[in-house]
């Protein structure tokens, strides 16, 4: 049950991530709200990338998304059947999702949280 809800915590995350940035890639932006106080505005992750000299919306960010969202799907897949190795790349994703807020950094912690469990671990 735990591993059910990591890989399924990860599919979502990770496959958003994939979703997006190829949206991105193909319409020129993320997805935004339409209407509101935060319309056409990202999340604060871009306040993140933003101060360590990356432009949110460049082609750099947006293959990013896409490459960790896939290297991060092929990874699930591999924790999902039971390889080994796989447990600790799912550490380093989750540890490496911390800067996606607010969402990522939640989901982030809650399967850093399960992965530390005993019954995962071994």
């Amino acid at each position: 049950m735990i591993r059910t809800l990591v890989v399924l915590l990860a599919l979502v995350e990770a496959g958003w991530m994939v979703f997006d940035g190829a949206h991105a890639f193909a319409t020129g932006d993320y997805f935004t709200p339409r209407d509101g106080v935060h319309a056409g505005q990202l999340g604060p992750w871009a306040g993140l990338v933003s101060k360590v000299g990356i432009q949110p919306r460049s082609t750099l960010m947006k293959s990013a998304f896409v490459g960790y969202g896939a290297l991060w799907l092929g990874v699930t897949a591999a924790f999902a059947v039971g390889f080994r190795w796989a447990w600790w790349a799912m550490v380093a994703a989750a540890v490496g999702s911390l800067w996606y807020l607010p969402v990522g950094t939640a989901a982030g912690v809650v399967q850093l949280a399960l992965l530390l469990m005993p019954q995962l671990r071994s």
